[in-house]
């Protein structure tokens, strides 16, 4: 100890300070991650990224998912596609004003495994360009994907009315991918539902307080169809209002109506997603000039998000694998740590009183217990 940088408090005489503490940590939990990312090949998978760094990047994250589905593959693929906003400020390569969003930023497009809340795909566009463009090129490359690498796995996609376009459903089609796509309202197709429309009102006749709902269905051809499609529809009275709300849904789904309709609504999960990527995954750092700068911050973004994805589902304490990022970087890995170096082992001494002791062994073990099938 040096005894000349040690201080005495005036408060306290018998409290002393210096910084001879030795090499300490404040997020020794981050040691989960590391022997996360050795056990799956992660780390020899982003040493071999060269200059073209986009290309590398997906390649990554499709190496990695088909790691991950080797522990655990799953029965069925839910793509949820949806767009966002990525603010941006200033002059940036690809900025534009959103009409929908009512702002300036980029219009990245996202798409999630709806089960797990995997970010399968996400790529950056200029900001003005419209929900559907180019979601049909967006979907091909990715199932083209999934059906080379997991040709047994039955997909379905979900997408909200920004993504009603004709050249997304021939692609949907042509892959054998099942889908449930809402419309717009319009007058046409109010009037195929007439019939349902009017049963509604003889139901809730003598009692316009309750909810009611009918369900129905028909076959509906748009100008640019290149043929009629199934369209499934639903029809609610919400309780104490007297009108009439109308929800159309394009489909290739053999269920009943009121089925396609609740399979349809299981999208809304992905907002959380989102919402988790922004907050917690800064997917909204895009602040360079450059759209190629950009692109590939929120693709190595994306990885994050997907490599704590997988830790959740697959290492986490079962007690904690509910809980969001923010919460297990406070819990599980801002650990402080004492770092003591021997001759031949460094040893990390963690906090006696972390209260998270049981989870950190518990992941650990669960880490040691995973068997991938790396190449």
């Amino acid at each position: 100890m040096d005894i000349l940088n040690t201080i005495s408090l005036e408060s306290n005489s018998q409290i002393k300070i210096n910084f001879d503490g030795g090499d300490l940590s404040s997020d020794a939990g981050l040691l989960l991650f590391k022997e996360f990312l050795f056990k799956i090949g992660a780390v020899k998978l982003i040493n071999r990224m060269d200059e073209d760094t986009l290309c590398q990047l997906n390649q990554i994250i499709r190496e990695l998912r088909k790691v991950i589905y080797s522990i655990k593959k799953l029965e069925f693929m839910f793509f949820d596609i949806d767009s966002t906003l990525l603010d941006t400020y200033g002059n940036q390569e690809g900025e534009g004003f959103n009409c929908h969003y009512q702002a300036h930023g980029y219009h990245p497009l996202l798409c999630y495994d709806g089960l797990t809340g995997d970010l399968l795909k996400a790529q950056l566009r200029d900001g003005a360009m419209y929900c559907s463009k180019e979601a049909d090129i967006f979907m091909k490359s990715l199932l083209d994907e999934f059906l080379c690498d997991f040709p047994d796995m039955p997909l379905f996609l979900r997408g909200d009315s920004g993504f009603a376009s004709p050249d997304l459903y021939e692609v949907l089609e042509d892959k054998n991918c099942k889908y449930a796509i809402r419309l717009k309202e319009n007058a046409k197709l109010r009037e195929l539902a007439e019939e349902e429309n009017q049963a509604l009102y003889r139901a809730t006749k003598f009692n316009q307080v309750d909810y009611a709902v009918e369900y129905g269905e028909f076959l509906y051809q748009a100008g640019s169809w290149s043929h009629p499609r199934r369209v499934v529809f639903k029809i609610e009275k919400p309780y104490g209002q007297m009108v009439h709300l109308y929800t159309f849904i394009v489909t290739t789904l053999e269920m009943e109506p009121y089925q396609v309709i609740q399979f349809y609504c299981g999208r809304g999960k992905m907002e959380n997603f989102i919402k988790e990527g922004k907050s917690g995954f800064d997917f909204t750092s895009v602040s360079s000039s450059s759209k190629l700068v950009n692109a590939n911050r929120l693709l190595v973004h994306a990885l994050a998000y997907n490599l704590f994805n997988w830790f959740r589902r697959l290492a986490l304490a079962a007690s904690m694998r509910k809980q969001r990022i923010h919460a297990i970087r406070l819990k599980l890995l801002k650990i402080a740590a004492r770092v003591v170096r021997s001759a031949r082992y460094k040893y990390f001494k963690l906090c006696s009183s972390c209260p998270y002791k049981k989870e950190f062994y518990e992941t650990l073990e669960n880490i040691r217990n995973l068997q991938p099938q790396l190449e």
